[in-house]
């Protein structure tokens, strides 16, 4: 085949998906001249599982996408549905946003975003080959003879690669949704010196709205009264649409275990790794055999369409078993499928090959993002796309690299926990993972990150100006939280909520203490009268746990030590006398960046940091 060029750039991004976009966006708004290769104009930024963004411990992700100047909470606000606040009834840091998407209307707004930015070029093609030069990047190559010389390439291939769905005997060479899989790039990774693992995903079927029986099932609304994922919006609609629940019963889990010869999760046609915190129908009534229902949401797809989502009935299932198992539901007894469910294997990549900043070990300036890095979720791709594009721009830009600490960022959790201790299941951002969590609330991502995307370049002006007056409103709101109010009127609040009386003055804070709502005190005084409702929170949670936060700060500043302690490149760990054997080959495969990242590297015990230390002080 002929080859051709199709241009010079600083960045190619290989994907379109939710990783893809952002990494482009990243690059293309910080200066660079960027091309993005995807399989099919049609599939960016497709939502090809769930329709909807956020969710526990995701929703932190989005916050901390926007907080960055990513376009992730936008493009998700702009195009919600139905807006939820999750585990409300539990403490601020698990509390997390999550909407129901329009999920064409997602894919359209940012395909015209990515089309009107600056820099960026989109081209529709297949990437082949990653081209090298002195064991760094030089261009990528496509199918059809075209190259794309470059200075950085970005791989965020999502489930594509190799991919094949499954359907009960059926396996077919596709990516979701029917889209075209890549066939090409999987052995070029390998050459290039990546680990190519299997891992496995799945979606439930599609019904016609039009045929389920919404009186058989309980309503679900959306919440007015909360703030929208991006920090430049102010409030999410008044008017949503509502999603609906129902349940599994016997007679479903009876279909479904009288079949199990016919599941290509039992029967051996299934063999790679699926992800254990989203499961498929099958593997929940197996595993949890005690329960007699499982939870299943209705959820519509979007506005111009009459497809619903069935969630929490993902399956492999023969297209036969599955009308049965789906029409055993509660208000599905006559439901028509549109879209069969199935399972999906692909192609990844063993993230122990890939520094902090999401660059390969092995090749310069190859960046990784996304399910190719072996999550599930569109959050923690767009997560990872987010940061190496801005480690990509960064390097070419001769700046320092955005490294993000556990104690700065559940981004920080997720990449350190891919690269440090690696993966053997599609990886799920979950709030259990953050040591940190009271700190790491999505309330106030913005405080946490805004200043570094500004100084990255990403963050606009616009948005930067926005970021400052919150930051100035929630230091003027803790300060009047601060200041007492007679005491005619701390004991009035006191008696109201059955509280034992003071009998003097006390501030907010106090009556906060004592237990007394800070919505309930801004409705009864005059107390925060000109404050927007995100900074009465944040303020509020500040004063609530100032106890829990002053500990984990002084965790954090005690750990920072070791995370500062940066360890060089060229060390040869395999001479490194005192440090035991196992401690030796794992920290030579994984080159930690610091101390900190050391100490959390499986097989590697406080005895191993201590040698580490000594070694530091005695040679560097």
């Amino acid at each position: 085949m002929k080859k051709f060029s199709e241009g010079t750039y600083d960045v190619v991004i290989i994907g379109a998906g939710h990783a893809g976009c952002e990494a482009a966006l990243a690059c293309a708004r910080t200066g660079l001249n960027t091309a993005m290769l995807t399989l099919n104009l049609d599939s960016i930024a497709f939502m090809a599982c769930n329709p909807s963004v956020g969710g526990t411990a995701k929703g932190h992700l989005v916050r901390e996408i926007d907080a960055l100047g990513g376009e992730m909470a936008i493009n998700a606000d702009k195009t919600a549905m139905q807006f939820k606040m999750l585990n409300v009834g539990k403490g601020a840091a698990v509390q997390s946003l999550r909407c129901q998407s329009d999920k064409n209307a997602y894919h359209r707004r940012m395909k015209y975003v990515l089309e009107h930015t600056q820099n960026l070029r989109i081209v529709q093609g297949e990437a082949a080959r990653i081209l090298t030069k002195d064991n760094a990047v030089c261009g990528v190559e496509t199918t059809y003879g075209g190259v794309f010389n470059c200075r950085a390439a970005i791989v965020a291939t999502g489930v594509y690669l190799n991919a094949q769905t499954i359907t009960g005997e059926v396996i077919k060479d596709s990516g979701p949704n029917g889209f075209a899989p890549a066939t090409e790039l999987t052995k070029c990774l390998s050459e290039l010196g990546f680990t190519i693992r299997r891992f496995k995903t799945g979606t439930p079927a599609r019904v016609d709205f039009r045929t389920i029986d919404l009186s058989k099932c309980g309503v679900q609304p959306g919440d007015t009264t909360i703030y929208p994922f991006s920090f430049i919006h102010d409030s999410v609609p008044a008017e949503q649409v509502d999603c609906y629940l129902t349940y599994t019963n016997s007679t479903t889990h009876e279909i479904i275990l009288s079949n199990l010869d016919r599941s290509p999760l039992y029967n051996g046609t299934i063999e790679s790794t699926g992800p254990r915190y989203c499961p498929s129908i099958e593997t929940k009534v197996v595993r949890f055999a005690d329960k007699d229902r499982h939870q299943i949401f209705i959820e519509p797809e979007g506005a111009d369409t009459l497809e619903a989502y069935i969630q929490g009935m993902s399956s492999s299932l023969p297209h036969d078993i599955q009308v049965d198992m789906y029409r055993s539901v509660a208000g599905l007894e006559h439901c028509n499928i549109m879209r069969y469910a199935y399972a999906i294997e692909y192609d990844c990549i063993d993230t122990l090959d890939v520094l902090p900043t999401l660059e390969f070990k092995k090749v310069k300036n190859l960046y990784t993002a996304g399910q190719i890095n072996g999550t599930s979720g569109y959050e923690e791709a767009a997560a990872q796309g987010l940061v190496a594009g801005l480690n990509a721009s960064l390097k070419l830009r001769n700046m320092p690299p955005l490294v993000l600490r556990r104690d700065e960022a559940y981004i920080g959790v997720l990449i350190d926990d891919l690269v440090t201790k690696g993966t053997e299941e599609p990886y799920r951002m979950m709030t259990s993972r953050a040591e940190h969590r009271i700190e790491l609330r999505q309330d106030n991502a913005d405080f946490r990150l805004t200043q570094k995307g500004y100084d990255c370049g990403l963050v606009t002006e616009e948005r930067y100006q926005r970021f400052l007056k919150r930051k100035a409103d929630y230091e003027r709101a803790l300060k009047e939280l601060e200041t007492r109010l007679p005491a005619k009127v701390c004991d009035g609040i006191l008696r109201e909520q059955n509280l034992e009386e003071a009998k003097k003055p006390l501030s907010p804070a106090d009556l906060i203490k004592r237990g007394v709502d800070l919505d309930y005190i801004c409705a009864n005084t005059e107390v925060l009268n000109w404050a927007d409702m995100s900074v009465k929170e944040s303020a509020g949670i500040e004063i609530k746990y100032e106890g829990y936060l002053k500990k984990g700060r002084e965790q954090i500043a005690r750990a920072k030590k070791l995370e500062d302690r940066l360890l060089p490149e060229d060390i040869n760990y395999l001479k490194i006398e005192g440090l035991r054997l196992e401690a030796r080959e794992k920290l030579q495969e994984i080159r930690p960046r610091s101390l900190g990242q050391a100490a959390r590297i499986s097989g590697v015990n406080p005895a191993d940091i201590s040698v580490l230390m000594i070694y530091l002080t005695l040679n560097h």
